[in-house]
């Protein structure tokens, strides 16, 4: 962890940001909203997925590559809907969505948010694959979503220093270690309390208030695979921190789910194939 400390100030003024900075995109946001109140059909879901047309066409782009859906291609917005279900179309549609919003025109925070982006649908694959591997098939598109949003507050502080530097209220805060310091004491809270404002389910809500806490309720298996996914993308490289040293067999979480060396393989050649696909696509 880095050595610097967050002035106060600048906590507070990182820690007031409006809520509605540009983190999720609102067919997203009315999507999970429709989805969490069990009230829409196929045609309801389908119409408001088009309302985005780029967003609607960078949705197909990901649901037809290899590494989300194999050889199971679609078409339109309607097909996808009855052929992957509801949830995994808001799952495409925050995901692509969450591509289109980690960017930034400074190049300072630009590349933060790229590897980020790699980072958190590395994750969210990840946790796709355990659910998958580790005998939970029947929750793991919502695996795959608590994977893709369990940083959300990284993006949200990233964007409120865009934000203050933009505006003059604060001069650059570029630093690495000033910024790692900001992830690691306040990327935690502040995603979990934009969970909490959008109305997200309880299950993602936890996934990000506990996928780095040191007592954590072991009886949540979606909460295990998300840390272990994130220890894995971690030991690869995948995102903002390398941790080749760290020994994933050897972890809690690996024991809470019963994974084998050979699993973990697996996962680590499954992580590696999604990186190369996401730095060509």
């Amino acid at each position: 962890m880095a050595s610097v400390s967050i002035p106060e100030t600048v906590r507070r003024l990182l820690a007031s940001q409006p809520i509605e900075l540009p983190i999720f995109h609102p067919v997203a946001l009315k999507l999970q909203r429709m989805l969490s109140n069990y009230d829409f059909t196929v045609d309801e879901v389908s119409q408001v997925a088009c309302e985005d047309m780029s967003l609607a066409s960078q949705m197909l782009k990901i649901a037809n590559s290899p590494m989300y859906m194999g050889r199971t291609k679609v078409a339109t917005i309607k097909e996808a809907v009855i052929r992957l279900g509801a949830q995994q179309v808001i799952n495409l549609v925050i995901a692509a969505s969450q591509a289109s919003v980690h960017s930034s025109t400074n190049p300072a925070l630009d590349h933060y948010m790229k590897d980020m982006w790699l980072h958190s649908h590395g994750c969210a694959l990840g946790g796709r694959w355990l659910a998958h591997s580790c005998g939970m098939r029947g929750v793991a598109d919502e695996t795959y979503l608590a994977g893709l949003l369990h940083d959300v507050g990284k993006l949200y502080l990233l964007k409120s220093i865009e934000n203050l530097v933009t505006a003059g209220v604060i001069n650059s805060l570029y630093e690495d270690e000033l910024i790692q310091e900001i992830f690691a004491t306040m990327h935690v809270e502040q995603g979990y309390r934009m969970m909490q404002h959008w109305n997200f389910p309880l299950m993602y809500c936890e996934v990000i208030r506990d996928h780095h806490a040191e007592e954590w309720d072991t009886v949540n298996k979606m909460l295990a695979i998300v840390r272990f996914a994130n220890m894995a993308c971690h030991r690869i490289g995948l995102g903002l921190k390398h941790e080749p040293d760290l020994v994933l067999i050897n972890t809690r979480e690996a024991e809470i789910l019963d994974i084998t060396d050979t699993q973990i393989l697996a996962l680590e050649a499954m992580l590696e194939e999604a990186r190369i696909s996401a730095l060509e696509g």
